[in-house]
């Protein structure tokens, strides 16, 4: 299929506005918004109506057996095998053949994001970044989302961590009702990430008051801090 076919069959299917709106966004210029939150690792998780899951395994990840990400993320086995090799925390959920259906990376140092944004998010001592996490989309709504989190931070707590620090784009919208969901308070600070014609990068960081995820909390829902949970 050539270029201008695939972009007809885009048009037909998406529009002509989003068509161009993703093309400019790959190809032109592209810029994310990457709000910091943080989180005690001992405060409890507030309750959920998240439905529940079973037939899985936690396991550790490291370069060895990273394979195991070949069927639902075959784009990712050299990743996984990199960051395990490099000394990163990572967990991998694996279903009854052994294929991984969910990961999720902890660093207790500063980490330098070369695979995707590009740029390095630092970490204070007692800290740790929490990223990379995912699922495929059959545990999409299920307490998987909760359970990654929670094997993560007990983890990192054995290695004498006292609280998560990690980033979410403000247009993912699932992502900030779920830190939400969590727990997480907001840093009041943002990573700014420009891309201009698909190869440079540039960072800056801002601050700001108030809250930014206000607007996404279910009305009557108080907004409760995480040592008032404790």
């Amino acid at each position: 299929m050539s270029i201008i076919t695939k972009v007809q069959d885009r048009i037909r299917h998406k529009g002509l506005s989003r068509t161009v709106g993703t093309l400019w966004k790959r190809y032109v210029f592209f810029h994310w918004e990457l709000l910091w939150m943080e989180r005690d690792l001992v405060s409890p998780v507030p309750p959920h109506k998240l439905r529940p899951y079973e037939g899985l395994r936690k396991v550790d990840i490291t370069a060895q057996n990273a394979v195991a990400f070949s069927k639902h993320f075959g784009d990712r086995v050299g990743t996984m095998a990199e960051l395990a090799a490099e000394g990163h925390t990572g967990h991998m959920y694996l279903d009854a053949d052994g294929h991984a259906v969910g990961f999720i990376w902890g660093s207790i140092r500063d980490y330098h994001d070369r695979h995707y944004y590009g740029c390095t998010f630092p970490v204070k001592p007692g800290e740790f970044f929490e990223f990379g996490g995912e699922m495929i989309r059959a545990y999409f709504g299920s307490s998987l989302s909760v359970d990654v989190q929670v094997a993560l931070w007990q983890a990192m707590a054995a290695q004498g961590c006292t609280k998560v620090v990690d980033v979410c784009e403000t247009h993912n919208i699932p992502a900030l009702k779920l830190h939400i969901r969590m727990g997480y308070q907001e840093q009041g600070r943002v990573t700014h990430v420009y891309c201009l014609f698909g190869r440079w990068k540039f960072f800056r960081e801002t601050r700001y008051e108030g809250s930014r995820l206000d607007p996404l909390r279910k009305p009557g829902r108080p907004v409760v801090s995480a040592a008032a949970q404790a």
